[in-house]
């Protein structure tokens, strides 16, 4: 039913959509679950802006679209109440809290944190229950994706060319390709394999270990963070956790920051009003300072905003197209086994930091047993929470 004081869309001012998606964004705790369930409530329940119907497949084509899906409902929303300008202003009114607070989180942590000898253990404990709540996406996400062997196929050997060193843009145009146009799971599956074998040799031959250690040595570029930022937003299929593959690649494997630190970034952003894509600022910020935060989050969330304000009138029969479809089916199902790979790369290196490992090992081990009995927009809290205060208590 609609309030009074509430103005539709129609009639809604600038200044006034701003502010309610302001509002949004300050009160955008618990995930993306949490954040749309609020959307829906205030625009679709309470003002009626658009029918529930329309909703449901909006959000069922932001789902399959890459990027933040609340993000991107904002957006839409916006454009429904006043046009481009209105998405651009949506946008940014939802995303401007969490940016700020990961901003005022990075600066704090790089005074005061990073290098305190005081508090490793408390972050090593954090780390360890942020790599349970990874496992935990990495299954559930695969839930929803990996419903055929051929996707399950594509998921293992995303994972295999990942840690085999092949770049993931090689596997997720492979899948993608094979996924539309071949039909068959041997063929599909034989086809992505024998290109990805063979850009491994084409690497090889060239000599990719002196390039990536020439690349490490470069300092952090303001367009470098953007580009890292973007390839995330690009690729971001299923939830916010698969951006974190290649945030990571363009961050940590550079030199430009530590996996210890990285993991840090992804805790903080479960815990504030944000989409979880904002651990991107994070990483920009210990990289390259304020510019390299406002850079890299420039690039993560510009498709958020460029699909809506591209393809608003066509969003929906755009996703509709089924070639387009089996695309993004095989490019996610690819991205389940590289999110997998990065689980796999971060482990080892938390378990080198620990000045003993029965510690480490016991909190991750029981992070995930809660993060997979338990539900709740509470849960990514309390198991940092809990991490931290056992890391000071075993290993500080």
């Amino acid at each position: 039913m609609m309030h009074a004081h509430s103005p539709h869309p129609s009639a809604i001012s600038l200044p006034q959509l701003f502010a309610k998606f302001l509002r949004f964004g300050l009160l955008a705790f618990g995930g993306p679950v949490a954040q749309i369930a609020m959307i829906r409530q205030a625009l679709v329940e309470e003002e009626g802006w658009i029918p529930g119907s329309r909703f449901n497949r909006l959000l069922a084509v932001m789902q399959v679209l890459p990027g933040p899906e609340a993000h991107e409902l904002c957006v839409h929303m916006g454009m429904v109440a006043r046009g481009r300008i209105g998405g651009v202003l949506a946008g940014l009114g939802f995303m401007l809290p969490g940016f700020l607070l990961m901003l005022l989180c990075a600066w704090a942590y790089a005074a005061f944190i990073a290098g305190n000898a005081q508090l490793a253990g408390v972050l090593l404990g954090v780390q360890a229950a942020v790599l349970a709540i990874i496992l935990r996406a990495v299954h559930r996400i695969g839930s929803h994706i990996l419903v055929d062997r051929t996707l399950v196929g594509l998921a293992i050997l995303g994972l295999l060319g990942t840690l085999a060193g092949i770049p993931f843009w090689i596997l997720l145009a492979a899948a993608g390709a094979a996924h539309a146009f071949l039909r068959r799971p041997v063929a599909i599956l034989g086809s992505v394999l024998l290109v990805a074998v063979a850009a491994w040799i084409g690497i090889q031959a060239r000599g990719a270990p002196d390039a990536v250690v020439a690349h490490a040595a470069a300092p952090a570029g303001v367009l470098a963070l953007f580009v890292a930022g973007l390839k995330g937003g690009l690729l971001t299929f299923g939830g916010a956790y698969t951006a974190i593959p290649y945030v990571r690649e363009d961050t940590v494997g550079r030199g430009w920051l530590a996996d210890g630190a990285f993991l840090d970034g992804v805790a903080l952003a479960g815990l504030l009003p944000a989409p979880l894509v904002i651990f991107a600022t994070f990483a920009g910020y210990l990289a390259g300072g304020l510019a390299g935060a406002l850079a890299i989050t420039a690039g993560m969330f510009l498709p958020a905003f460029a699909f809506s304000l591209l393809f608003f009138e066509r969003l929906e029969a755009l996703v509709d197209n089924p070639t387009l479809q089996r695309v993004l089916d095989g490019v996610a199902a690819m991205v389940v086994g590289i999110i997998a790979a990065t689980f796999l790369e971060l482990g080892p290196s938390t378990l080198e930091r620990a000045p003993r490992l029965l510690p480490v090992v016991a909190i991750f081990v029981v992070a995930a047993l809660v993060s997979w009995r338990l539900k709740g927009r509470w849960l990514p809290l309390a198991l940092v929470g809990f991490g931290g205060a056992a890391g000071w208590l075993a290993l500080s």
